[in-house]
């Protein structure tokens, strides 16, 4: 019997241990955005035990973003979930080749193959009518219109939230959207994807697309483009199923 019970246990905690193979948690911003609107989903998952390292791009180029992201990757101390945001979705899927990234989460991103531009993926279908993503500017950096700001990129947080994200969003060069990908991580890393259903900046139909060729968990929530903003604690509990099953989608 006591041997019984010692086995029922060591097999328990074997399985403890296999589910939470992923402590690493590093969360990568899209574009027009830093890392600080991670922060609701940052203090649910620290305050879980993950270790969460947020990187900041600096938007100056696909090579630039991949290297960032790379520089806290090589910190990591063990198996890592990689997640991306947008522009960072075609970040985490270059990135998301080192050998510590052992899953990826898409939050309302990008989701390219070796070969595409997460602009080619943007022009794949109608954008929505309160979309602002303007045209380069003579220096080849991309803003978004102020006027369509709040409806357009985040709609579900309050006025003034939006006042100050608008304030403070990264100057995003063009060539870095339209540089094809090298590498494709999520052809060989377990992947998990939010589609954002009332994305106004990405075509939700577009991330339903990227997401069915991969083949990955698909999950669909109500919300704007920032879907980890407004719904901090779902976005969590995905980021959460996929540190905790990395061994299948």
């Amino acid at each position: 019997m006591r041997r019984f019970i010692f086995s029922f246990i060591v097999m328990l905690t074997a399985n403890v241990t296999f589910a939470q193979q992923a402590k690493n948690i590093v969360l990568v911003h899209g574009a027009f955005a830093d890392g600080s609107g991670w922060e609701g989903v940052y203090n649910i998952l620290s305050h879980k035990g993950y270790n969460v390292t947020i990187v900041q791009n600096p938007l100056s180029s696909l090579e630039d973003d991949v290297a960032a992201v790379n520089l806290v990757l090589d910190k990591q101390d063990g198996p890592t979930v990689l997640v991306g945001h947008s522009w960072g979705g075609a970040v985490i899927s270059e990135a998301g080749i080192s050998p510590k990234v052992v899953s990826l989460v898409y939050v309302a991103a990008f989701q390219p193959d070796a070969g595409e531009s997460a602009l080619s993926w943007a022009q794949s279908a109608p954008a929505a009518p309160e979309n602002g993503i303007l045209a380069p500017d003579p220096a080849g950096f991309v803003y978004y219109d102020k006027a369509k700001f709040h409806a357009g990129f985040c709609a579900d947080v309050s006025k003034e939230k939006a006042a100050f994200m608008y304030a403070s969003q990264g100057a995003f060069s063009a060539k870095g959207f339209g540089t094809p990908l090298s590498h494709a991580a999520w052809k060989t890393k377990p992947s998990w994807g939010i589609v954002a259903t009332a994305d106004k900046s990405i075509n939700p139909d577009i991330e339903r697309n990227m997401y069915k060729r991969s083949k990955t968990t698909i999950t669909e929530l109500n919300g704007s483009h920032v879907i980890f903003m407004s719904k901090p604690k779902e976005v969590a509990a995905i980021i959460e199923a996929a540190a905790k099953g990395t061994d299948k989608k």
